[in-house]
């Protein structure tokens, strides 16, 4: 981002001196790097079982034309802890500590930019671009004669530019938003803009956009019917700083609480029950990806002399299943535990952004009985560095609080030092989009979605759509190659699309093809085992028709 807008500027200096070259010089527009974490998960029983990873997904941001134009004359070519667990679980619900290799799910990096959001498809590296991007390559030089046998910085930049650019262009397997334009904002990069603190309590430290973040927090309350003075909030670095909040609140308020969180959760949840070394039950899942609200009932029961922490998915990450926030609140009713008693964290990393544009879609706000909520910014909305919402009730944070004299603040969050710059564009993308932008938005994926599902079946092949969701599940392709063109995240024998505001109907239709040329070519994936996530994808219990998955399927779940 920083040298971005350091080309950016040296260009525009081009334009006003006759004669004079940018400081740095660049062959097309120039891009910024950064990660953010998506997400892969499991469903059935039986969680001992193999996980493929796909490539991560890349991405770039236009420049303007003539800042383009200038630059293109002058350019020349860990180790986990024991955490005591109770003796009295059931066979099929697991202790998340007792099956290691089902603690949440695996954690592939994305690297990702504004861009990709149209039809075209930008064809691959050739051999020599590729050449300059290789660790060898990029390596940082010690004296000026290991400089001297390496590619020019300008040349490397160049060729990551184009790699962007191509792995930009077949982005389909991860939540990023990569239609959004925030160029009105390349000018704030020059400063360190630094959120320390809390964000209602200002600090000494004056370069910072807390007017922004609040506003940002002020809107999702909003959203989410959450009364005045009643809330607390801030801007975090991704989702899972969300979760590890929300799930921190929760053992403050509840010291000797059980979490409770269904297989198909997002890691970041068991990793806040490690780091906080809570008592926690990965709780099986039906077919389409929702918790077993049975289990879930049999072992709230069997524990009832313990305090209740829920995690609510508001979308599972790889069917996007949302789990039944009011049927596990019938639950807790149905089983007498007191309101006190309980603590509910909704993790609502990419549909709780979407969830209250959906017509006729059930309600989860704060009107109802949840505790906290967390959110990315960086999915639905779209934004050039992961970010994210924590949300919750006013009266936990004052458990966590603590006055800091070298800040003159309050240390609430999790992080310290705290990126504004993610505020600054949050609040800009929610004033440009506006509820009507969003809802467009919201619509769009949905639709879009369901156009994919249909495309895919007529090819074939097997593939399911929850209803709250724009998450297609399919059988995975047989060509590893293909997987990683497209960036499917992949677990076991399924895949999935995540249909964002940038993936339009001209790709899928590319994208089908392609998936027929392979199911020709190579065949169908067999399910791996009996309840592997491919046979789960033939139950009965999605409704509608699907193509039969290859395999030995003993039984509809």
């Amino acid at each position: 981002m920083l040298t971005s807008t350091l080309m950016r500027r040296a260009a525009a200096k081009a334009l006003s001196s006759v004669g004079s070259r940018p400081s740095i010089a660049v062959s097309g527009p120039q891009r910024r790097l950064v990660t953010t974490t998506s997400r892969s998960t499991l469903s059935g029983v039986d969680v001992t079982q193999s996980r493929f990873k796909s490539s991560a997904a890349l991405a770039e941001e236009e420049v303007d034309e003539e800042v383009s134009k200038i630059a293109s004359t002058t350019t020349h070519d860990e180790h986990e802890d024991e955490i005591h667990l109770d003796n009295n679980t059931t066979e099929t619900v697991q202790d998340f500590t007792s099956n290691k290799e089902k603690s949440g799910t695996p954690s592939p990096w994305a690297v990702f930019d504004a861009w990709g959001a149209g039809d075209g498809i930008v064809e691959p590296l050739p051999a020599e671009e590729e050449a300059k991007l290789s660790p060898e390559s990029v390596r940082i030089p010690m004296n000026d004669e290991e400089r001297s046998s390496l590619p020019d910085e300008s040349d490397i930049l160049s060729a990551y530019d184009h790699l962007l650019q191509r792995k930009s262009s077949v982005h389909f397997g991860y939540p990023y938003n990569l239609m959004y334009n925030h160029e009105e904002l390349y000018e704030f990069m020059k400063y360190s803009i630094n959120n320390l603190g809390d964000p209602f309590v200002t600090s000494n430290y004056g370069v910072h956009s807390r007017q922004f973040e609040c506003s940002v927090i002020d809107f999702f309350a909003d959203l989410w019917k959450m009364e005045k003075d009643s809330y607390w909030g801030y801007v975090t670095t991704c989702g899972t700083e969300g979760n590890l909040h929300g799930i921190l609140l929760a053992r403050e308020c509840h010291p000797d609480g059980i979490l409770y969180s269904s297989q198909e959760t997002h890691y970041s949840i068991f990793k806040a029950a490690r780091y906080y070394r809570m008592d926690a039950k990965s709780i099986p899942t039906l077919p389409m990806g929702e918790i077993d609200y049975d289990l879930l009932a049999k072992e709230i029961e069997k524990n009832r002399d313990r305090p209740v922490i829920i995690n609510v998915n508001i979308g599972t990450t790889v069917k996007g299943a949302v789990d039944n926030l009011d049927r596990i609140l019938r639950i807790l009713q149905m089983l007498e535990i007191p309101r006190e008693r309980y603590h509910i964290h909704c993790d609502g990393a990419l549909f709780a952004m979407m969830l209250p544009f959906v017509d006729f879609a059930p309600e989860v706000s704060f009107r109802k009985p949840i505790d906290s909520i967390a959110v990315s910014g960086h999915k639905m909305l779209g934004c050039p560095m992961p970010c994210g919402i924590a949300l919750s009730r006013k009266e936990h944070v004052k458990k966590v609080e603590q006055r800091i004299d070298y800040l003159n603040s309050v240390d609430t969050t999790i992080m310290g030092s705290r990126n504004g710059q993610a505020a600054l564009y949050l609040w800009y993308s929610l004033r440009k989009k506006g509820i009507s932008g969003i809802k467009r938005d919201v619509v769009h994926c949905m639709e879009t979605a369901r156009y994919l599902r249909d495309k895919i079946t007529e090819a074939g092949l097997s593939c399911r759509l929850n209803d709250l969701s724009s998450t297609v599940v399919l059988e995975r392709p047989m060509d590893d190659a293909l997987i990683k063109r497209w960036q499917l995240a992949c677990e076991e024998d399924i895949a999935h699309v995540v249909v964002m505001p940038n993936v339009t109907r001209a790709k899928i239709d590319k994208f089908v093809e392609e998936l027929v040329e392979c199911k020709n070519k190579y065949g169908r994936m067999k399910a791996a085992r009996e309840n592997s996530p491919l046979t789960m994808l033939a139950s009965s219990a999605w409704g509608g028709s699907i193509i039969d998955p290859v395999g030995d399927l003993k039984s509809d779940v």
